[in-house]
Formats: structure tokens, C-alpha cells, sequence
């Protein structure tokens, strides 16, 4: 393990499955102190099964609860995370759920929570640890978006709505930092197999990998390569971009 006063910081939001655990897992494996959150209390004992696990393969992962869709959560997690470390150099907004409905039949609760969770989390979580992102004059911010916030999915107003903001988001910061050492980008994964996509009824998910021109879904590993990539403090002239990474289903 690397030394936490010499080793740049990552925050990794909802890493702990899926494309968050393997941009986790490749980020400690690059030489970051890596941390992650689980959304409240109740899931502590989870949460600290899955770094248990982590730790008995070799990889240290730190935890924090935060739910990022409550300020005043972020507040207090990232006091903590500063108060750990003193510094934090990457931050990956990933933390994301689905709500999915046809417009006509989606509750305002299913809008809300995926748009609280989805977008409201990157301004909230970025919102923390900012100042001292330019106060240090370095920082690698990635946020997570999705396929579906670049062309829209039937059944997910509310997550395509959320995802097309973050892209949003990262433009409109990655103007106001661009001269402060910090970059600020998105990548918009296609269909990658995790939990949410293999919960996808099973001849929606062939219709959809049907579509795939590669013939197959990513894998978790792949995008995290990517944000690993954007991570790197030799990344320093790419910023405000969004990264499509989706086995050519969607090209623009």
C-alpha cells in the first residue's frame, strides 16, 4: 500500500459495485489511495463486507458514507476525507440508480430521486471539495454519464434527463478551471455488464446487444481504463470532453 501522505487521493462515489468497483479496483492498482461511499448507515455492514473482501485480495479501499444526494451529507463526508488525508486530487462522480418508467406512468418521486441522485449528486459532491481542488492548482474531476444522455431511452426520462446534465455540468466547470490545473470530463458508458444491466429483462438485453456493433456488452474493467486515463496528471490538456464508450452503438 502506498504511503497516504505521498499518494495522490481518488474519491470514487457508489464504488462499491459495478463500472464504481472496477474504476476502484484500477485506480488502487495505478497507486491511488481510493475511497468510496455507501449511501447511509444501514448499509455500513455491507459496505465493509464487500472492503473486507477487497482487503483479503490485496487491495485497500477506504470507505465513507455519503449520500450524495443530500448536501449536507456531502458536507460531513468530505470533511472527513480531508481531515484523513488533507488532499484530494481525483474525483469520479459515479453514484447513479434508475427509476424507469414511461413518461405517462412515472411517479414524481421516480423523477426526483433519480434526478437528486444522478445530478444533483455532482454538484453536490463537487461542490465540497472544490475549493481545495484550487487551492492545491491540480485536480482530475470524471463524472459518469451514460449512452442514454446523449441519444435518450424509451422508459427513462428522468435518467437520460440526469445524465444529459452531468455532461452539462462538466462543460460549464471545465470553463471556470480550465487555467486553475483542473480538468473536468464525462464518460458516457454504452450497456456494460453489471447488476443493472443483467437485471434487464432477458429479451430486451438481446434486443439491445443486438445493436452493439463489437456483438457483446463492455465490461466494467474497460471503463474504468478510461477514467484511469483521465485521471493521469499527464491528461492535462483534455478537458470539458465526453468520452463515448459504447462498442459503437451510438456514434456522432
Amino acid at each position: 500500500m502506498t504511503n497516504k501522505d505521498t499518494s495522490r487521493v481518488a474519491l470514487v462515489t457508489g464504488g462499491t459495485r459495478g463500472i464504481g468497483e472496477a474504476i476502484c479496483m484500477v485506480l488502487r492498482e495505478a497507486g491511488y489511495q481510493v475511497v468510496t461511499t455507501y449511501r447511509n448507515p444501514e448499509r455500513k455492514p455491507q459496505a465493509q463486507e464487500w472492503q473486507q473482501r477487497q482487503a483479503a485480495a490485496g487491495i485497500e479501499i477506504d470507505l465513507i458514507q455519503m449520500d450524495v444526494s443530500s448536501p449536507k451529507s456531502c458536507e460531513q463526508g468530505a470533511r472527513e476525507i480531508l481531515e484523513r488525508y488533507g488532499r484530494l486530487d481525483v474525483l469520479v462522480n459515479n453514484a447513479g440508480i434508475t427509476r424507469d418508467a414511461v413518461m405517462k406512468k412515472m411517479s414524481l418521486d421516480a423523477w426526483q430521486e433519480v434526478i437528486h441522485t444522478n445530478l444533483d449528486s455532482v454538484f453536490n459532491v463537487t461542490r465540497c471539495f472544490l475549493e481545495t481542488l484550487l487551492e492545491q492548482k491540480y485536480g482530475r474531476i470524471v463524472n459518469i454519464s451514460s449512452i442514454n444522455g446523449q441519444k435518450g431511452q424509451f422508459g427513462q426520462v428522468n435518467y437520460s434527463a440526469a445524465k444529459a446534465g452531468v455532461h452539462g455540468f462538466t462543460m460549464a466547470l471545465a470553463q471556470e478551471t480550465a487555467r486553475k490545473g483542473i480538468t473536468v470530463n464525462t464518460v458516457s458508458p454504452g450497456y456494460v455488464d453489471t447488476d443493472m444491466v443483467m437485471a434487464i429483462d432477458e429479451g430486451v438485453r438481446e434486443k439491445l446487444q443486438a445493436q452493439i456493433p463489437v456483438g457483446r456488452f463492455g465490461e466494467p474493467r474497460e471503463i474504468a481504463r478510461l477514467v484511469e486515463f483521465l485521471a493521469d496528471e499527464q491528461s492535462s490538456f483534455i478537458t470539458g470532453a465526453n468520452f463515448p464508450i459504447n462498442g459503437g452503438m451510438f456514434m456522432h
